[in-house]
């Protein structure tokens, strides 16, 4: 274990999919256990589902922010007046949680509560979550639908949690990593804490793998808690529940939720500035900091669960200032990983949708294994249509105003298209003083590989040759170049020159024409309803064009062009033209 209050830091966990017998899905409990052997520090995060589909795509864009940071796992909560099993809902728990596992690269635990519904629908919602990929679920009891405080029996369906846990266990095995709520100060409703406690064993019997508190507001609280559970004969991971006092009307409302009472030293600290929201943050910024750091110093605590009530700014400080926010941006592959179960050994794809790989996830979303030695031949039926389902977390994370003042009002002449490609490609701002941060087939900030070339890139670009994908010759860089570096240590990067670029009939003409004087160049030309159609390549052939080669492993070639998917990834660039083009 480490000294007390030491701050161990968080370390990036590469995925156990090495090309060797015994490949395998490391699940979460696995994980937890091993970081808690090796004295290693996480932490993990809540949502709740959004009540519209703007804010599901905001959301979204805040998944992608927090992962960065590196947390071990996320969790969803279970909403049931929202539908909560709809997965093609973009707003419900469900769906939400799946958007996290598959496009967002995050481990997900979906919460589910057994209240007011039958079996069989606890069953259908199981389901649909194992359909998503969803291996991990947050079991609870619920609270009653219609609002009252008094709960009552359902006909036909699960009473308690520890019914929902034994019923998952009947029906899934040991399909689902399950956690289960302890509350530190007894459940409100509980006869005693002492009989709370006894419940909880209770659930932790019929198979729950780990517990995720409640909140509470003094270290103290939850350490007493630890030590009443081992007592009793829990032995599973126990992670402590956290909420950073955010403003004075939300810990009001959660306070009445949870029927928690809140310490006399912290109701004196904020009452004085209740109405002065920023001052309220920083000190549950400062406070949480302190609990958390004493909870460390204890010597048993490893990891800590965040409720971020779907805000960012301060639990990420927090992070910052316990050393938990990852800094470490090594990457596994040159492209962003999902953290479904099922592609976690997925090695290869296309270089086309490099920027962006959650059309990519979503376009192979139905495909029984996915490529991990070589890249195989395409075919028509492997890419999903994009028509057959509401693509809201493809949707651009900047508001449509937003990308109007950079790419302009209006557009009078080919000129101006040419000049909003060469401001995106320089970094510099346009004609109005608008920074250029992003092009529809790029909802991010310009690449630090593309940097590499930003130079010949901004030249051409000025001239009507619009790049929206490239990549630098690279020969033997360190595998741990901040720029290209990717995969395992002390290895090395090799890159061939990638260049994809809209451009007009008459410099096609030209390219037909003098392409024919450098063999050694592959190409393929397609216009937008695919009547024109030139390449030199072999159909069935994919090229890689970026591999790595690693002490005491095989040579890995994670991205590829195969003439096959560039017709796929065609209509996506289409539909992306005709999305961005359309009027707000």
């Amino acid at each position: 274990m480490p000294a007390d209050g030491q701050i161990v830091p968080v370390e990036t966990e590469k995925v156990d999919c090495e090309r060797t017998k015994g490949l395998r899905y490391r699940c979460l409990i696995e994980r937890i256990n091993k970081r808690i052997q090796a004295g290693r520090r996480w932490f993990s995060l809540e949502f709740f589902p959004p009540r519209t589909v703007n804010g599901a795509v905001n959301l979204i864009g805040r998944f992608d922010r927090f992962v960065e940071g590196k947390p071990l796992f996320c969790d969803i909560t279970w909403h049931p007046a929202g539908d909560p099993a709809n997965t093609e809902k973009p707003t419900s728990s469900t769906c939400m949680a799946g958007a996290m596992l598959n496009y967002c690269g995050i481990e997900t635990i979906l919460h589910i509560s057994c209240a007011n519904i039958s079996t069989a629908q606890i069953k259908d919602c199981l389901e649909n979550a194992k359909n998503l990929g969803i291996r991990n679920l947050l079991a609870l009891r619920g609270d009653p639908s219609d609002g009252s405080e008094t709960w009552t029996f359902f006909e036909g369906g699960l009473n308690y949690a520890a019914d929902m846990v034994r019923f998952i266990r009947k029906e899934y095995g040991d399909y689902f990593n399950i956690c289960v709520a302890g509350y530190p100060t007894g459940h409100p409703e509980c006869t005693s804490y002492a009989d709370d406690l006894r419940h909880l064993k209770e659930k932790v019997d019929a198979g729950a793998d780990f517990i995720i508190t409640q909140l509470f507001f003094k270290a103290e609280t939850y350490l007493k808690f630890l030590r009443d559970c081992r007592d009793i004969g829990i032995t599973c991971p126990i992670i402590p529940g956290i909420l950073p006092i955010q403003a004075y009307q939300s810990l009001r409302h959660i306070v009445k939720l949870s029927r928690l009472e809140v310490p006399q030293e912290i109701i004196d600290a904020i009452n004085p500035i209740k109405d002065n929201d920023e001052a309220i943050r920083n000190f549950g910024i400062d406070h949480t900091v302190s609990m958390i750091n004493d909870l460390f110093a204890s010597g048993l605590v490893n990891g800590i669960h965040f409720y971020t009530l779907n805000r960012e700014v301060a639990t990420i400080e927090i992070l910052k200032r316990l050393g938990m926010w990852c800094e470490d941006h090594t990457r596994r592959l040159p492209w962003k990983t999902t953290a479904n179960h099922s592609r976690a050994c997925e090695e290869i794809r296309p270089i086309f949708w490099r920027c962006r790989p959650k059309s990519y996830v979503h376009r192979t979303s139905n495909w029984d294994e996915f490529p991990n030695g070589r890249w195989g031949n395409s075919s028509a039926p492997a890419f999903r249509d994009l028509k057959d389902y509401y693509l809201f977390y493809l949707k651009s994370k900047s508001p449509k105003e937003d990308l109007l003042k950079m790419w302009g009002e209006e557009l009078m002449s080919e000129r101006d298209v040419w000049n909003v490609f060469a401001c995106y490609i320089s970094s510099m701002a346009n004609s109005k003083g608008v920074k250029v941060t992003k092009i529809p087939w790029d909802d991010e900030e310009l690449s630090p590989e593309t940097q590499i070339i930003a130079t010949n890139l901004h030249s051409i670009n000025s001239r009507g040759v619009l790049t929206i994908n490239s990549q630098p010759n690279i020969s033997a860089a360190p595998s741990n170049d901040p720029k290209v570096g990717w995969g395992y240590p002390d290895g090395y990067i090799f890159q061939k020159a990638y260049l994809e670029f809209f451009t007009s009939k008459e410099n096609v003409q030209a390219l037909k024409k003098l392409l024919p004087e450098y063999p050694l160049v592959n190409y393929h030309i397609i216009n937008h309803n695919g009547e024109a159609d030139y390449t030199n390549c072999d159909q069935n052939e994919p090229i890689a064009v970026t591999w790595g080669v690693f002490p005491g492993k095989e040579i890995i070639q994670p991205t590829v062009v195969d003439p096959i998917a560039f017709k796929f990834w065609k209509i996506d660039i289409i539909k992306q033209k005709i999305e961005h083009t359309q009027p707000p």
